[in-house]
């Protein structure tokens, strides 16, 4: 049987674009304003395409936006990251398993 989250194929979707993994980055120094993460990209894109870059991080819940007087800022929502990272870690203990299998293989079977 296959195991089917909705939730960590929006996550992963949404972490498939480069610009989006960029923001996050960026946001995972400090919180920024809107304007902030958009003066980054304002020689690539419209601050209407840095919104939507945003819209489908904070559908996915990797980001939180909260409203300061005019000014609305972006933060990262470290649940989802954390339910992200232990989904990929059932895989990296399977490789490393299957890899340190092999290591021992190879240096048994050494010629």
């Amino acid at each position: 049987m296959v195991e089917y989250s909705t939730k960590l194929d929006v996550v992963f979707r949404s972490l498939s674009d480069p610009t989006r993994r960029d923001i996050l980055r960026r946001i995972s120094r400090k919180e920024l304003s809107i304007n902030e993460v958009a003066q980054s990209y304002a020689q690539q894109m419209s601050l209407a395409a840095v919104s939507k870059h945003l819209q489908v991080l904070e559908r996915a819940h990797l980001i939180k936006k909260c409203r300061v007087g005019k000014q609305q800022f972006v933060s990262l929502s470290p649940p989802t990251l954390k339910e992200a990272s232990r989904y990929l870690e059932q895989y990296k203990k399977l490789w490393e398993g299957r890899l340190d299998r092999l290591k021992d293989y190879l240096a048994k079977n050494k010629s």
